[in-house]
């Protein structure tokens, strides 16, 4: 990949393994929305307009400087996903999932805003989920003009904790607002160190987010695939457990068990894997 700076914006010259739409509609993000030509998202109190063009990825008035503080590892930039995919391709399942969602990169996003986030998708539907969180972005996040727009920033867990339930209720989350606070005030007082997270076993890091309220299994996989980088992490919703129980199991199959059986045939790729399936068959309805 060659990457180079022209009229303000930064081109990714043959960018393989990297398709916009895959990427941003595979569900593991709520900030990033259509616009002519690409995608614009806030991340990281950035804003950015994405487009493609084939192989060619261009981020819309931005810096090298950027790049390479923060658009370069949110974008998983530096993995051989080739060579994931020629792995997971050793399984015929995989093998087609791969052929039809190859662009999809994993985000590594921001690790409160995808803990509230996910907190926010438990029993909800995407359009409401992004609802509810630019509700939350404008009413608490800090005000960011881009191409002559406002946009707001994801409000740190100190601003969030400060606030009454009724506060927040402007937000129109329902049940999940005690769940909110409570989340923001474990990170700010330090009992939740999402960043010590990172660099602790996976088993532990799920055990430190299941003592949240409002976060189960489903949110805290989510959480630990998307902004924790833990990689073999294998989220199991509704939707997960019917794909694999239509393509790898012969009839209905607990969590637990689906669970075990990926990690053994995933291993450390669980994550990618996850992706792959979900959007491969969503897309096409197989086992929904």
């Amino acid at each position: 990949m060659n990457i180079y700076e022209k009229d303000n914006n930064l081109i990714l010259q043959n960018a393989c393994d990297f398709d916009l739409v895959q990427t941003f509609e595979c569900g593991q993000c709520f900030r990033w929305n259509k616009c002519s030509g690409g995608y614009i998202g806030v991340a990281f109190g950035r804003v950015l307009k994405i487009t493609q063009e084939g192989e060619d990825i261009i981020l819309h008035e931005t810096s090298l400087d950027d790049w390479n503080r923060i658009w370069s590892h949110y974008f998983d930039m530096d993995r051989d996903y080739s060579e994931i995919k020629k792995t997971l391709s050793s399984d015929k399942i995989m093998q087609e999932a791969i052929s039809f969602g190859g662009g999809i990169r994993i985000l590594n996003q921001e690790p409160f805003e995808c803990l509230i986030s996910f907190i926010i998708s438990a029993s909800n539907n995407i359009p409401r989920i992004k609802k509810i969180i630019d509700s939350l972005c404008v009413n608490f996040g800090e005000k960011i003009t881009y191409l002559g727009e406002d946009y707001y920033s994801f409000p740190t867990a100190e601003r969030l904790s400060a606030l009454s339930l009724e506060e927040l209720g402007v937000i129109k989350a329902g049940f999940r607002d005690k769940y909110i606070l409570g989340a923001a005030k474990c990170v700010k007082c330090g009992q939740l160190d999402l960043e010590c997270l990172k660099r602790a076993s996976l088993e532990y890091a799920k055990t430190e987010l299941l003592k949240l309220n409002g976060v189960g299994n489903k949110v805290a996989e989510c959480v630990l695939l998307f902004s924790l980088e833990k990689y073999s992490s294998f989220p199991i919703d509704v939707w997960i457990k019917r794909i694999m129980e239509h393509c790898y199991f012969d009839g209905e199959q607990t969590k637990d068990i689906i669970a075990d059986f990926a990690a053994e045939k995933f291993g450390t790729l669980g994550g990618f894997a996850q992706q792959y399936l979900f959007y491969w068959a969503r897309e096409n309805k197989i086992g929904i």
